[in-house]
């Protein structure tokens, strides 16, 4: 049995090798086939493991109480653009009315740029007090510490800064009580915080500095965009986020007939919205390989009728020989069989390259599954497309093959 399977298998190369362009253009369908669904899925995985280590950032625990909504649905921005700002008394008012409130953040922030000396970097700024810890999983201090409650309070001028900003301004040296300019305030760095990386691969979440709100408020009156971190103590989110609505309703001032004047935004809006373009791109690339490996399929089939036209003198040497039929349909499958998977080698090794290179501009993973799943595929479609031909070689008489000319 072995030994059938190693002379089947040196025919099949045999025949490949013998005939190099017409199998390159015979396996082009596989190889694009498997290349796209190894791409869709690289990316996919990619996707998934950075919007994992986002939503930390956001916390699924986490409400984010702003005048904006994340997805506005049938708001217009400009109606909640002229929403009323919010205020960082709210927190305060929402932890004494609500039974589900752990923590709680105000964070108001604006763009800028940091100084030191002759070095620059244009970054994030924020205020906010000493709570956003708690409201923050993804956020740890990595040398230094946080402010206190006393400087959020006094206005003292202390700042934690991002990794990246201790790159762009420290390269060399520990930051911890050095000083930096952020316009013509002078500020000392107590913290710096550990590298988190970048939001979906769009922007970096360590090109930030964190001052108390009290200090923020004092240099830089109330200007920027002000939203609330709520941190919940319970794991029934929609019933929190109602009754927090609720509250929120009556802060406001709102009358039972108004809508909403304030957006409530969690990480569950956002993971909707990503399953929704998940579920486009998936549907996209599978489409796509579904094509190209129909194509190629029906390519193969219709190659391997044509060499068994080619070769039926040698089908009825070999059959006047003593081969049986399922000798002559194992050479031929296995010829089917080693197209597509060489031409899914050639699309796996292709895929690899790329997602390197895409992985330098985008998050992007190849899980050994998919590698595996891929080539099991064009081993499958060489199953399908190769069986009747090969039933047809191992189908003929031996007498006809052989006064075939």
């Amino acid at each position: 049995m072995i030994a059938l399977f190693w002379e089947n298998l040196r025919i099949s190369l045999g025949s490949i090798f013998a005939n190099k362009s017409r199998s390159i253009l015979t396996a082009l369908g596989i190889v694009i086939g498997v290349l796209s669904v190894t791409l869709m899925g690289t990316l996919i995985s990619g996707l998934d493991h950075t919007f994992e280590k986002s939503m930390a950032f956001l916390g699924r625990d986490v409400l984010i109480l702003s005048r904006m909504d994340w997805f506005s649905g049938d708001v217009d921005w400009w109606e909640m653009r002229n929403r009323p700002r919010m205020k960082e008394v709210y927190g305060e008012q929402l932890r004494r009315k609500s039974q589900f409130v752990e923590a709680v953040a105000p964070v108001s922030e604006r763009g800028g740029s940091i100084v030191r000396g002759d070095k620059r970097i244009d970054t994030r700024f924020f205020g906010t007090t000493p709570e956003y810890m708690a409201t923050n999983d993804a956020a740890d201090v990595e040398s230094g510490r946080y402010f206190t409650e006393g400087e959020q309070r006094s206005g003292t001028r202390v700042l934690v800064i991002g990794g990246d900003v201790t790159d762009a301004l420290f390269p060399d040296e520990d930051p911890i009580d050095k000083y930096v300019k952020i316009g013509q305030y002078k500020f000392r760095v107590i913290g710096v915080l550990k590298k988190q990386g970048k939001f979906m691969g769009l922007f970096s979440l360590d090109n930030q500095a964190a001052m108390p709100l009290g200090t923020y408020f004092r240099l830089f009156s109330r200007r920027g965009w002000m939203s609330i971190r709520v941190k919940l103590n319970t794991e029934n989110f929609d019933i929190a986020k109602d009754e927090i609505r609720g509250h929120m309703r009556r802060i406001r001032g709102l009358k039972p007939t108004e809508k909403d004047d304030f957006g409530i935004n969690q990480s569950a809006t956002m993971e909707a919205q990503y399953k929704s373009i998940k579920l486009a791109i998936g549907g996209t690339g599978i489409f796509i390989t579904a094509l190209s490996l129909i194509v190629g399929g029906i390519g193969i089939m219709n190659i391997m009728f044509v060499s068994v036209k080619e070769r039926t003198r040698e089908i009825g040497v070999r059959k006047a020989m003593g081969a049986t039929q399922s000798m002559i349909l194992g050479q031929f499958l296995m010829e089917a069989i080693m197209i597509c998977f060489i031409g899914g080698l050639v699309g796996m090794g292709l895929a690899t390259g790329l997602s390197m290179v895409i992985n330098q501009f985008f998050p992007s993973d190849m899980p050994i599954g998919l590698a595996i799943g891929a080539i099991v595929l064009s081993i499958f479609v060489g199953i399908v497309s190769g069986l009747v031909p090969s039933y047809q070689a191992a189908r003929l008489d031996p007498i006809d093959a052989l006064r075939y000319e």
